[in-house]
């Protein structure tokens, strides 16, 4: 069986990048994969073969793919994936759960206005036109997560798959005639980093001192701030704390700046990109690792699973898609959202907390709750991490996901191509490329689109 498989790669920077990476070599010794990209300079995985995505087209005209599988979210490195997600309805495994801010970028970068206010409204139908006029003066913010504009991409597709139980629940209620899938995400063990010893003396971090870390590109969703804001009200105290930012900063937010403002620069260490070597090094070196979020696309964080395979104590933010997962609230310190609470779980474990959860509306008391008492409590960070490594063995290892994989693929191939309505700018007439360069090129209607002749 072939596959075509639409991704960004290494050393492009990005998690679904170093997900295919991962997950491609296993899939390759069921399936033959084509890998079509938009970087020439993409490291190629073993037993695969790279190909720039414009050479879709005419290989798949020459010998036809079985499917195509198209890894999507809202970072740049997916927009080349959508005219061929439209024309060549396949498998997408959709890693955020909106795209609007995705598409809006795309369609008012090529100065595609009218199109933006057909597929919002297409997605949409009941919203008001300001709300396409406030995202093509960009002014929206924020506000895209109330607008997903995921219709076009269901519609448009064989099949959905989507890394969150309670977000396929969601997707099948709102587009009954559609295939949604719930894919379980994994990770592998991942290599074992050098002694925590080699980071602190790296850093000149002091032997006595909790090292506290948060992996990942530095943004302020990550609630980097806020973070920074407990250390400084928690204080050096007697148990001092450390704090691991790994990863490098988004342009449009300077950490080294509020930690400054806070007084805790001396407590804080900025690490930079890393590479896989350092990354395991840095996450031995981690006794307790911070994963918060907030605002989400209720996306599945592949840097949280990477913590819980390590077995390291992990703080996350309380949202709809971690609602399965047993936790405790640092109000309380009691046992959180877990079915049948002290009763075991459906398939026979104990339901045991793998982690400590923030109430997103109390997160500045939660959270200096959390880290005092986690920074304080060796026994608690141990219980914790030995518990999260066993509710990643049982749920979330690789070998796993690839299992999943099979069978969804299976469903793909099962399903027929969908013959839904779709924006008629969306409907493939072969030309999409070639009104992309007349868009660049700066006519502002298109000529080549049959629909506005």
């Amino acid at each position: 069986m072939r596959l075509a498989w639409f991704t960004p790669l290494p050393p492009e920077l990005s998690g679904i990048s170093a997900y295919s990476a991962e997950l491609l070599p296993e899939l390759a010794t069921h399936y033959s994969i084509d890998i079509f990209t938009e970087s020439p300079t993409s490291s190629v995985p073993a037993r695969a073969e790279r190909f720039n995505a414009h050479d879709f087209v005419w290989k798949h005209q020459q010998h036809p793919y079985d499917l195509a599988v198209y890894q999507l979210g809202n970072a740049t490195c997916h927009d080349y994936m959508w005219p061929y997600l439209f024309r060549f309805p396949g498998l997408v495994v959709l890693h955020d759960g909106q795209l609007h801010l995705a598409r809006a970028r795309l369609l008012l970068q090529q100065k595609r206005r009218s199109h933006y206010r057909t597929e919002l409204r297409f997605n949409h139908p009941d919203v008001k036109q300001e709300v396409a006029d406030l995202g093509i003066a960009g002014l929206l913010g924020s506000l895209h997560y109330l607008w997903p504009m995921l219709r076009t991409v269901v519609e448009a597709s064989r099949c959905v798959a989507v890394h969150s139980p309670g977000l396929a629940a969601d997707l099948r209620a709102e587009f009954p005639e559609a295939t949604i899938a719930d894919l379980g995400m994994g990770v592998a063990a991942g290599t074992p980093g050098a002694s925590s010893g080699t980071i602190r003396a790296r850093h000149a971090i002091p032997e006595n001192a909790v090292v506290f870390a948060a992996f990942g590109r530095i943004t302020p969703e990550k609630r980097i701030k806020q973070i920074l804001q407990a250390l400084a009200a928690i204080g050096g105290g007697e148990t001092p704390i450390h704090l691991l930012l790994v990863g490098a900063s988004a342009s449009y937010y300077d950490p080294v700046a509020d930690a400054r403002s806070l007084g805790v620069s001396d407590r804080v260490t900025l690490t930079g990109f890393v590479d896989e070597a350092d990354l395991a090094d840095y996450l031995e070196s981690a006794e307790i690792c911070l994963c918060l979020r907030w605002p989400s696309t209720r996306e599945t964080s592949a840097s949280w699973l990477r913590c819980l395979a390590a077995g390291r104590a992990t703080i996350v933010t309380d949202l709809a898609h971690t609602v399965e997962v047993p936790s405790l609230d640092p109000r309380s310190w009691k046992l959180q959202h877990a079915p049948a609470i002290g009763e075991g779980a459906p398939d026979g474990h104990p339901v045991e907390p793998i982690c400590v959860s923030l109430d997103i509306l109390d997160e500045d008391h939660s959270l200096r709750l959390a880290m005092r008492r986690l920074a304080q409590d060796a026994a608690l960070r141990s219980q914790l991490g030995h518990q999260a490594h066993e509710y990643w063995l049982r749920h979330h290892t690789l070998d796993r996901m690839v299992s999943e994989y099979r069978s969804l693929i299976e469903r793909a191939l099962d399903t027929q191509p969908p013959v839904r309505p779709l924006p008629r700018h969306l409907r493939p007439d072969g030309l999409e490329h070639a009104r992309a360069l007349a868009a660049e090129a700066g006519y502002p209607e298109n000529p080549l689109d049959p629909h506005t002749r």
